[in-house]
């Protein structure tokens, strides 16, 4: 029997390792992710909640403003929770494992800033999430990833749901200038808006000022009327009216950030509940006067 030479031996043993671990597939993150399965529905009647939301990292929690709090919306059995963070070091969330959120095709979560006051009366501008909920008081897998670009893995909790009257829908606010917190909902998780935005009240109802996260919307569909952009600090910006805030507005954006503009359907949330009072200039200048 003929021995085989040593340089081929090794050279055979060499391409043999190099060809099945390339083709394994297991790490090749080059590979689109599967096309996702719709997120489950959940067992509860629609409504919004007050419910409690927990991970395997005390780095990865509800803001302290809300004392481990978070309100979840159930909409024909698709839950979605308003998760506002501690800070704005979490760019994106995936719903799923770190290894499929690097994968071409992941659907991303994007955040919004929102405005929290916290016990002591500081305000500071941090990140919020809309996050799909697929299951009540059992764990689910979301990953996130920092400002480094590195992806983690965690498992996160939502519990204890609460069904709480909605306190916007009997808020009666009288006419004035207000800041009113405001969470968008619907497209790819990619667009957001600034949060508080200014409403000014009046007989007539809402005026609203919306401004987006980019410059990429060029007109908005709100209740049957078409609204054109204006570009303000790099940013969509759109005035509109409409006859009550109380219930989600649902309306319409038109983006241009693709090859071709697209139509993408939103809804906006206003927290009526918490609307602070714009002071006029007359009030601003009465406090200076009256300062010690």
């Amino acid at each position: 029997m003929k021995r085989i030479p040593r340089r081929l031996f090794l050279s055979c043993l060499l391409a043999n390792a190099l060809f099945f671990g390339c083709n394994s597939g297991a790490d090749d993150l080059s590979a689109p992710i599967p096309a996702s399965a719709p997120v489950p529905l959940v067992d509860l009647p629609d409504g919004t909640y007050s419910v409690d939301f927990t991970t395997d990292s005390p780095m990865f929690h509800v803001n302290e403003a809300y004392e481990g709090k978070s309100v979840m919306t159930v909409d024909s059995g698709r839950a979605t929770l308003h998760l506002v963070l501690p800070s704005k070091n979490v760019v994106n969330l995936f719903l799923g494992k770190a290894e499929d959120a690097r994968r071409p095709g992941a659907t991303l979560l994007f955040p919004s800033d929102e405005r929290v006051v916290y016990s002591d009366g500081v305000a500071e501008t941090v990140y919020a999430y809309e996050l799909p909920v697929p299951v009540i008081d059992s764990k689910f897998d979301v990953a996130l990833v920092g400002r480094k670009g590195n992806w983690y893995d965690h498992r996160a909790k939502v519990s204890h749901p609460v069904l709480v009257e909605d306190p916007a829908s009997s808020v009666k606010l009288t006419p004035g200038e207000y800041l009113i917190p405001v969470a968008l909902e619907g497209g790819s998780g990619r667009g957001g808006v600034e949060s508080p935005v200014k409403v000014v009240v009046g007989d007539d109802g809402f005026h609203v000022a919306l401004k987006w996260s980019s410059p990429n919307y060029d007109y908005m569909i709100v209740d049957g009327a078409r609204y054109d952009a204006s570009v303000v600090d790099g940013r969509s910006v759109f005035e509109f009216a409409v006859p009550d805030l109380s219930a989600p507005l649902a309306v319409v954006a038109d983006s241009v950030a693709m090859s071709r503009p697209h139509e993408i359907e939103y809804t906006l949330r206003f927290d009526l509940s918490k609307a602070v009072p714009v002071p006029t200039s007359a009030e601003s200048t009465a406090e200076v006067q009256d300062a010690p």
